[in-house]
């Protein structure tokens, strides 16, 4: 079970407010991962997270390449793992991210899936 940094892309950074740790994309570039720099930023910003939480449970090192693998015109029907470490609302209130939450299971019904799948707690 892989975990931590299986990728190597790991690094430090070190500034006057202490020492932070940060994942590089360009690591994934250098070992011929996927075609990173063609894919859309918030693809890339999707991958940058599973490189982050790649714990061999949750996230394992197939989310990372099928991620950095990712095509348009030939989607893989995988899930996407998504561990945001916050959520930006537009609106104090939430009411429009469960209007979105609701609209999600609808859609879910319609194309025949389980809308109980659509769910926003994080275990």
């Amino acid at each position: 079970m892989a975990s931590g940094n299986p990728f190597g892309a790991e690094g430090q950074l070190k500034a006057a407010g202490g020492e932070f740790t940060y994942y590089r994309l360009q690591k994934l570039i250098d070992d011929g991962i996927g075609n990173i720099e063609s894919l859309p930023f918030s693809i890339r910003v999707l991958l940058e997270s599973c490189l982050r939480n790649v714990d061999g449970f949750v996230v394992n090192e197939s989310d990372v390449t099928n991620l950095a693998n990712w095509s348009a015109e030939s989607p893989n029907p995988v899930e996407v793992p998504f561990k945001p470490g916050r959520v930006v609302l537009q609106d104090f209130t939430g009411v429009p991210a469960v209007v979105d939450l609701a609209a999600l299971r609808s859609a879910m019904v319609r194309l025949g899936g389980d809308p109980q799948k659509i769910n926003p707690l994080v275990p």
